[in-house]
C-alpha cells in the first residue's frame, strides 16, 4: 500500500472517530461538518475530499464501524476452529468478541443501536446490509452447529442469530450505562450462561 493510501486510510479514521463521538452526544442533524472537522483536527476541505456529504460519511461510518465487528466476531471463531473447540464454543468466543469491541467503541455502539431503529434515514439500506454482515458470521457457525448435532435441528438459525447479536449489543450497553462497576468476565460469564441454557440454575 502507497503512502498516499495509508495516509487517506488514518484521516478516514480520524474523521470516523470525530464523527461518531459527535452523533453520538448531539445526534446527526445538529452535529455539523465544520464540527467534525474541528474535532478530527483537519481542515473542513479535508472532509469534503473524503466524502460527498455527511450523509456519505455517516454511511461509510456504519460500515467501517460494522465491518470491524463482524471481522471480529470472524476471528473468534476461526480460532476456536484452529483449536479444536465446538461450535458453541465458538458462540461463546463471538460473544466475549462482541463485548470486547463494544468496551472499545461505545460511542459506535450506542449510534449504531439507535440508527436500527429510526425509520426514513437515507442509510437505511446501507444499515440492514450491514447488519445482515454481522449476523450472518453467527447464522453461519449455529447452521454448523445444527449440522453437527451441538444444538437441535429445531432451532430458527435467523431468528436465534439475531437474538445472540441483540442480546450482547444490549447487555452491553445495559452494562455501560447502568452497571459500570462490573468487569468484561463477569458480563461474558452471565451471557455464556444463556447461552448454555443454565438460567435455570441446573
Amino acid at each position: 500500500m502507497d503512502s498516499t493510501s495509508t495516509r487517506r486510510r488514518a484521516t478516514r479514521a480520524k474523521l470516523y472517530e470525530a464523527a461518531v463521538v459527535l452523533i453520538a452526544e448531539q445526534g446527526f442533524s445538529a452535529t455539523t461538518v465544520d464540527e467534525i472537522a474541528e474535532r478530527a483536527g483537519v481542515a473542513k476541505g479535508t472532509v469534503y475530499y473524503n466524502f460527498k456529504s455527511k450523509t456519505e460519511l455517516f454511511e461509510e461510518l456504519l460500515r467501517f464501524g460494522v465491518g470491524l465487528l463482524t471481522s471480529s466476531l470472524q476471528t473468534a471463531a476461526d480460532e476456536t476452529a484452529e483449536r479444536g473447540g465446538t461450535k458453541v464454543e465458538a458462540l461463546d468466543a463471538m460473544i466475549r468478541a462482541g463485548l470486547v469491541f463494544i468496551d472499545r467503541y461505545p460511542a459506535f455502539t450506542q449510534l449504531y443501536v439507535a440508527e436500527l431503529w429510526r425509520t426514513n434515514r437515507a442509510w437505511q439500506e446501507t444499515l440492514l446490509v450491514v447488519r445482515q454482515q454481522a449476523v450472518a458470521v453467527v447464522e453461519t457457525v449455529l447452521a454448523e452447529a445444527v449440522e453437527q448435532d451441538e444444538l437441535s435441528a429445531e432451532i430458527d438459525i435467523p431468528l436465534t442469530a439475531a437474538a445472540l447479536v441483540g442480546m450482547v449489543l444490549v447487555a452491553a450497553l445495559d452494562w455501560q450505562s447502568f452497571q459500570p462497576e462490573r468487569s468484561l468476565d463477569e458480563v461474558h460469564a452471565a451471557l455464556s450462561r444463556l447461552l448454555h441454557g443454565r438460567v435455570s440454575g441446573r
